[in-house]
């Protein structure tokens, strides 16, 4: 596991890599062995019998091919690019002010350029800036490691410098790059669990609306059976008729939401419980057959072209209103639903004269029916309100704009 660039937060793995990536690590990873081969045989191997190379060049190639399944949680980017490079550049400085007639091998300099690679690709903002310093300067100064007999030989390595320096500079570029990337792929992941977060919440509010709004129809239905049993035992057919329908609807209500859970991300394939204006008069003729009758006012004024989310989100403010009836308005005699349309606003009003909740604190639900459609409803830059009418009764109306990312 990573730690994102700046906040230093775990966050999930890096981009996985493709076949040309694999491939061009191989062939990286191929060159710095042979050339940190050559090093250790041909370079410096027998300036007195000292076999030098391997004390600076072994770690830095290890630091390098590592796999990153099997690094151990103390080997950070900070680490695996500072210890070899800051090694370097001491045993430069050293050999250098002593005299010293050791040379380094283009092993170690490849070896210390990807190190710069991984310092400016991994290394946290807050310590890139003295890590990636270190690596630049090691690499730069592995011409000067050797003092020179000959003062005019110091043309010869200041030209090897300013190669290494440029060679530095496309690394340190091409690790910025790859930082980017990386960045973009984590901002891209952390979209997708913001995605998936934001599609269980929705999957929460549908199981209220949908399952809560049948759940309820049963409720009442089962009371009003209860009530006509001795009295009515003939209405007590279509009571049970009504019951096993709604019972049916809210099995499938459910198995369409378990359906969405189980498929990926984006992956709607219309398994989710939909709702929009031409569902409200199926919508108001199931409810009408279990409680009290309702008008649906509609309005020809309403564009086809009405955003779908607009039209979610009125159809469940009615469904919601409805479900309410039944839990508050036992006693409701009349409901009406009425929409609107003018100044590009579509608005959407429930009225009902009940007053007596239907089964106590039982059926009057937790709430979350009403905060879950204002926070809808809000999202869409419209407004909600909802409560008790002066004659009596109850009314509920959403005020909703027309148009994509339409303010208040």
């Amino acid at each position: 596991m990573e730690i994102t660039a700046g906040t230093g937060h775990p966050v999930d793995d890096p981009p996985p890599r493709t076949g040309f990536w694999r491939g061009a690590r191989i062939a990286g990873t191929t060159v710095l062995c042979v050339l940190a081969v050559v090093d250790l045989a041909v370079w410096n191997t027998a300036v007195d019998g000292t076999f030098w190379p391997s004390v600076i060049l072994a770690p830095a190639v290890a630091a390098v091919v590592w796999p990153a399944s099997r690094r151990p949680p103390w080997l950070t980017p900070e680490v695996r690019a500072g210890v070899p490079a800051t090694a370097s550049l001491a045993f430069t400085v050293l050999n250098h002010l002593g005299g010293g007639h050791l040379t380094a091998g283009p092993g170690e300099a490849l070896a210390l350029l990807c190190l710069l690679l991984v310092a400016v690709r991994g290394v946290r903002p807050s310590r890139l800036a003295p890590i990636a310093a270190t690596v630049a300067l090691a690499v730069v100064a592995l011409p000067f490691r050797e003092r020179p007999a000959d003062e005019s030989l110091f043309d010869d390595q200041f030209g090897v410098a300013v190669v290494l320096a440029l060679l530095t500079a496309i690394f340190a570029g091409f690790g910025g790059y790859l930082r980017t990337m990386d960045e973009r792929y984590r901002r891209r992941r952390a979209a997708l669990v913001d995605a998936r977060r934001a599609e269980r919440l929705a999957m929460a509010a549908d199981l209220h609306d949908f399952v809560a709004h049948h759940v309820t129809g049963i409720l009442v239905q089962a009371q009003m059976g209860q009530a006509v049993l001795t009295l009515q035992p003939e209405r007590l057919g279509p009571i049970l008729a009504g019951i096993e329908r709604a019972a049916g609807e809210t099995l499938e209500s459910m198995r369409r939401t378990v359906g969405v859970l189980r498929t990926e991300p984006g992956a709607t394939d219309g398994t989710r419980p939909a709702g929009d204006l031409a569902a409200l008069p199926g919508l108001v003729e199931d409810f009408s057959r279990a409680g009290p009758p309702v008008t649906l006012l509609p309005c020809p004024e309403i564009p086809a072209d009405l955003p779908h989310e607009v039209q979610v989100a009125a159809f469940r403010v009615v469904q919601e209103a409805l479900t309410n009836v039944r839990r508050h308005g036992a006693d409701a005699a009349e409901v009406t639903v009425e929409l609107r349309y003018a100044d590009r606003r579509l608005t959407v009003v429930v009225l009902d004269d009940g007053t007596t909740p239907a089964a106590g604190d039982v059926a009057r639900g937790t709430g979350f029916g009403l905060t879950g459609l204002d926070e809808r409803v809000t999202a869409l830059g419209g407004r909600l309100t909802a409560g008790p009418r002066a004659g009596g009764g109850w009314e509920l109306t959403a005020v909703l704009p027309a148009t994509r990312g339409q303010g208040r």
